[in-house]
C-alpha cells in the first residue's frame, strides 16, 4: 500500500483523536511486559536459587539466581536495538504487538519448566536461555510504548502522556508482587509456578488492546515526507552517540534505584528472617500502587515547571536515602520495611520514571528517536541487571554498606547526568508550543 502524500497528513499540536486510547494501550502492554520480567525478579529472590541450583550453597546459588537474573538484561540493548530499528524503519505497532507475543511466550513456558530434581543441569541452561528471550522482547517494547503514547500526544501535555505507559511499570511490578503474595502459600512449586502461568491472562488482553491501535502520526508524516532513515540504528550511532550516552547516565540511576531496592533487598531482608517474607512482598506491592500515581503526578509537573528540576530532586533524594534503608530495614521491624519500599520505589523510583518517558525521548529526533531511546534505556538496564548481583557479592566483601554505597554510586552518576542535560522544556519551549495550541483552538 502506497503512503499518502506528505500535505494529507497534518499533526495538530492539540494530538491525535486516539491519543488517549494509545496512551492507556501503551500502558496497559507496559504493565504485561513489566509483569513477566519482574515475576522473574521475584522468583530469582526467592525460590530459583533452591530451585534451580540446589547443589550450591546457600550463598553460591544466589549469586547464580541473579547471574541468570542478569543475563535477561544484558540480552535487552539488543533488543532495544531491534525494536528501535524496526520502529523507526517500518513502524512502532508492529514492534509494539510482537514484542508483547514473544515475552508471553516465554513466560508462559517458565511455568513449565521442570526443575533441577527432575532433569539436572538442563533445567538452569533452559531456564537461562528462555531468560535471554524475555530480555530481547523486553528491549525491544519500551522505545515503542513511549514513542507511540508521545507522538499521539498534545504537545503540552507531552510529559503526562509519556508517564501513562510508564505508570504501567509498577502496575506490572504491582500485579507480579501481589500475585506472588498470594501463590506463597501454595504446595510446592505451585507457589512459583502460578504466576508465570497466569500471565497467559493478561498477555491475550493486552493484545487485543494494542492490535486496535493507529500507527503514530509523527512517523507516517516522516514516512510520507521520505524523512526516515534506511538504517535508523546505524543513522543513531553516527549522529545521535551524545544522546545515547546520555540517556544512559540518566537511566543508570533508576535502573539500580529499583533492582537494588526490589530485588536484592528483598532477598537481604528475607535470607536474615524468612517470616518478612509476606511483609516485604507486602510492601512491594504496596510502594507499586503508591508509584503508580507518584508516576503519573511527577510526568504532570513535568509539563509545568520542566522535566529537569523532577530528575534533580529525585537524584538527591536517591544520594540521601542509600544508607538509612539499610540502617531502618536491618534490625527487621515491618514498619520500617514498609516505609522504605514506599520511600524507594513508591516516591524516589516514580518520580524517575514519571520523567523519563518525556525526557529521554526529547534527546532524539522523529527518524531515530525509537533507536536512540530503545538503545540508551536498554544499554543503562542492562548495567542495572547486575545490580543484584553486585550488591551481594559487595555484601559477602563489606557488609550491608557495600550494597548502600552501590545505590548511592548510582545515584551520583545519575545526578552528574541530568546535571549535564540541558532543559527540554524550559519556559522557551513551553511558551511556542501553548501559543501553537492557543492558536489551533481558535481555529
Amino acid at each position: 500500500m502506497s503512503s499518502p502524500p506528505a500535505e494529507a497528513i497534518r499533526r495538530s499540536p492539540l494530538g491525535s483523536k486516539d491519543r488517549n486510547k494509545t496512551a492507556i494501550a501503551a500502558a496497559v502492554g507496559t504493565s504485561v511486559e513489566n509483569y513477566d520480567f519482574i515475576a522473574y525478579g521475584t522468583a530469582s529472590a526467592l525460590y530459583f536459587g533452591a530451585v534451580f541450583f540446589p547443589e550450591s550453597d546457600p550463598f553460591v546459588g544466589t549469586l547464580l539466581s541473579f547471574a541468570t537474573l542478569a543475563v535477561g538484561f544484558v540480552m535487552r540493548p539488543l533488543g532495544g536495538a531491534i525494536g528501535g530499528y524496526l520502529g523507526d524503519r517500518f513502524g512502532r505497532k508492529p514492534v509494539l504487538v510482537g514484542a508483547m507475543i514473544v515475552m508471553g511466550v516465554a513466560t508462559f513456558l517458565i511455568g513449565l519448566l521442570p526443575t533441577y530434581g527432575q532433569i539436572g543441569v538442563l533445567a538452569p541452561i533452559l531456564l537461562t536461555i528462555i531468560r535471554m528471550v524475555q530480555g530481547l522482547a523486553f528491549g525491544a517494547e519500551w522505545g515503542g510504548a513511549i514513542t507511540m503514547a508521545y507522538e499521539h500526544a498534545p504537545w503540552h501535555r507531552r510529559g503526562m502522556y509519556a508517564a501513562i505507559p510508564q505508570s504501567g511499570n509498577p502496575l506490572g511490578i504491582a500485579l507480579a508482587s501481589g500475585m506472588f503474595a498470594l501463590s506463597a502459600g501454595l504446595d510446592g512449586d505451585w507457589a512459583w509456578r502460578a504466576p508465570f502461568l497466569l500471565s497467559a491472562i493478561l498477555v491475550i488482553v493486552a493484545l487485543i488492546v494494542r492490535s486496535r491501535l493507529s500507527e503514530s502520526p509523527e512517523f507516517r508524516e516522516a514516512q510520507a515526507s521520505g524523512k526516515t532513515e534506511r538504517n535508523p540504528f546505524l543513522a543513531t550511532l553516527r549522529n545521535d552517540w551524545r544522546g545515547i550516552l546520555r540517556v544512559i547516565s540518566l537511566r543508570i540511576v533508576e535502573s539500580f534505584a529499583y533492582y537494588s531496592t526490589a530485588t536484592y533487598l528483598l532477598n537481604y531482608l528475607t535470607e536474615r528472617d524468612p517470616s518478612l517474607r509476606p511483609v516485604a512482598l507486602g510492601a512491594i506491592t504496596a510502594a507499586s500502587i503508591t508509584a503508580i500515581f507518584v508516576t503519573f503526578l511527577a510526568g504532570v509537573l513535568t509539563d509545568r515547571i520542566g522535566r529537569r528540576p523532577i530528575y534533580i530532586g529525585a537524584c538527591i533524594a536517591a544520594i540521601l536515602f542509600a544508607f538509612p534503608m539499610y540502617l531502618l530495614t536491618n534490625d527487621g521491624r515491618p514498619a520500617f520495611v514498609v516505609a522504605v519500599f514506599i520511600i524507594g520505589i513508591g516516591f524516589i523510583h516514580a518520580a524517575l520514571t514519571g520523567t523519563q518517558g518525556s525526557l529521554l525521548t526529547e534527546q532524539f529526533h522523529t527518524a531515530t528517536r525509537t533507536s536512540g531511546a530503545s538503545l540508551g534505556y536498554q544499554v543503562a538496564a542492562a548495567l542495572g541487571g547486575f545490580a543484584p548481583l553486585l550488591a551481594a557479592a559487595l555484601v559477602g566483601a563489606f557488609g550491608w554498606p557495600g550494597a548502600a554505597l552501590l545505590y548511592m554510586g548510582a545515584a551520583v552518576i545519575g545526578l552528574a547526568g541530568i546535571l549535564l542535560t540541558r532543559e527540554t522544556w524550559g519556559r522557551a519551549e513551553r511558551a511556542r508550543v501553548l501559543a501553537l495550541v492557543d492558536a489551533e483552538r481558535d481555529r
